[in-house]
């Protein structure tokens, strides 16, 4: 691979990466300063306000689920460049990848513990440990298998779902059995939305950084195994299809630009109306909590690959057409330390909501929540590529990196 080759490489992914991690926030910003169910409801821990309506309807739209699914794909793609380097080099990509994924499951379980509950870093390492054994199938083979598994999961979790729906027309009749009744409302106390629910979690997150603590080891202690069982039906099939896009050069850009401009446009185009479509069902059906655990956890499953695709390759083209923008160049090294971005603004946002910190849990309407992610991308744009013009690392990844290795990594460049 010649040096012209290796760049554009790296900067296609590193830019794709840093769209995700900054588009991430968008969506868990709601998750550090609502009740978890706020995220699924916009009437849920709120006034339910159009302003709030509105902000849940655009972050539904345009970015519920689609930054995860593309920083899914991405460390599916940075998996296979990490075993393709390290065999180049004569280490066992083995040994690489499992120090790499021990080390990012540990990293995971303290930012639960530690800071937010929507932690996605232990799902990603139990999950790449998983995604490994398909790591010498052809581009095409991961790309069907990843897509096959992903619609397969997507049906069976929509089944799952309509469990919940059937339990409540059944709770609903006239002559339901009280067993059935008791059942309902023990997975509505379960979903945490009612009133007495929302008042104890909001106290929880108004209390101190112990009082939280406390809470996460009693009553959530086993929230990040329980989340591993997204891990066959979208994770594990999501970085099979970054594996697979990586091996065929679609994620470098290797790809004609009519298969990008096709691929862009009616990806994003239907994957857009469908999702339009759900948020007005949405909307119809008084955004009621049941429907609405449908409508995001299951129905938006398959438009959401579909536009996470068309994003992608709308953003490969956007970043062939702008190689050299300086704007671009920051968005790739925020890229580059994705890690430290995302658990560093893990930190701020705990320290603005909850009670060790700031305290405004609850307090900040979902409109005002957009300029907190603007000022956070525009500190993301700010200081990542400074600092990668003094350093190989980001703080966290040379962390990372120094653990896996077993070894201090320079971290200074030119020493």
């Amino acid at each position: 691979m010649n040096a012209t080759t290796a760049q554009a490489r790296h900067i296609t992914l590193d830019a794709l990466r840093g769209f995700a991690v900054m588009g991430i926030l968008w969506m868990n910003i709601t998750t550090f300063g609502f009740p978890e169910m706020a995220y699924i409801s916009p009437i849920v821990g709120t006034s339910g306000s159009p302003s709030d309506i509105a902000s849940w309807t655009a972050s539904f739209i345009f970015f519920d689920g689609k930054m995860r699914a593309i920083f899914s794909l991405l460390f599916g793609a940075s998996m296979m460049l990490v075993i393709e380097r390290a065999a180049a080099s004569g280490q066992s990509p083995a040994q690489v990848h499992y120090s790499r994924m021990f080390w990012l499951a540990i990293f995971g379980l303290c930012h639960f513990y530690l800071l937010w509950w929507g932690d996605i870093l232990f799902l990603y390492a139990v999950s790449g440990a998983a995604a490994y054994i398909f790591r010498n199938w052809s581009g095409g083979k991961l790309i069907k298998g990843g897509i096959i598994a992903y619609v397969i999961g997507s049906v069976l979790l929509a089944i799952g779902m309509a469990t919940m729906l059937y339990l409540q027309s059944e709770a609903a009749q006239p002559n339901a059995s009280p067993e059935i009744i008791d059942e309902f409302a023990e997975m509505i106390e379960e979903l945490g939305i009612s009133t007495k629910a929302l008042a104890e979690e909001s106290a929880v997150y108004n209390g101190s950084f112990i009082q939280i603590l406390i809470d996460k080891l009693t009553n959530q202690r086993w929230t990040p195994f329980q989340n591993l069982f997204l891990a066959p039906f979208e994770t594990i099939p999501l970085m099979m299809i970054g594996m697979g896009l990586y091996k065929s050069g679609f994620l470098l850009g290797h790809a004609d630009r009519r298969t990008y401009l096709r691929i862009g446009i009616w990806g994003t185009f239907i994957g857009g109306l469908l999702f339009a479509a759900l948020a007005w069902l949405a909307a119809d059906q008084g955004f009621e909590i049941i429907m609405m655990m449908n409508i995001t956890q299951a129905w938006a499953s398959l438009p959401r690959l579909l536009m996470a695709a068309g994003y992608v390759a709308l953003l490969v083209l956007l970043i062939q057409r702008f190689p050299d923008h300086l704007l671009l160049h920051r968005v790739a090294a925020a890229g580059r330390v994705a890690f430290s971005n995302y658990l560093g603004t893990s930190l701020v946002m705990a320290f603005l909501f909850y009670g060790w910190g700031l305290g405004l849990f609850g307090t900040v309407g979902r409109a005002q929540m957009i300029l907190l992610v603007l000022s956070s991308w525009i500190t993301m744009l700010l200081w990542s590529k400074p600092w990668l013009i003094r350093y190989r690392y980001g703080p966290l990844e040379w962390l990372w990196r120094s653990l896996a290795r077993r070894e201090r990594q320079v971290m200074v460049r030119g020493t």
